[in-house]
């Protein structure tokens, strides 16, 4: 899942070095913690959250398959 959204969101931003991704797993739910450089923000987060929110469904999706709940935050 880290891997899956890494690959995302350095494909997004301007700043690839700069993406930082921390997994952190309990029992049933995964949440994955990432950060950006503060000037891609918005590149991550896009016009209404759009791009976010397609982030968090392709995640939601692959920890279905896997049977994991997993929650994406954004980090400033």
């Amino acid at each position: 899942m880290k891997d899956l959204i890494e690959h995302i969101a350095k494909a997004l931003v301007d700043n690839p070095e700069e993406v930082s991704v921390a997994e952190v797993e309990g029992e049933r739910t995964t949440v994955i913690e990432l950060r950006v450089a503060q000037t891609d923000l918005g590149k991550v987060i896009g016009k209404e959250g759009k791009t976010a929110r397609a982030m968090r469904t392709i995640l939601n999706a692959a920890g279905t398959k896997i049977g994991k709940r997993c929650v994406l935050e954004i980090l400033e």
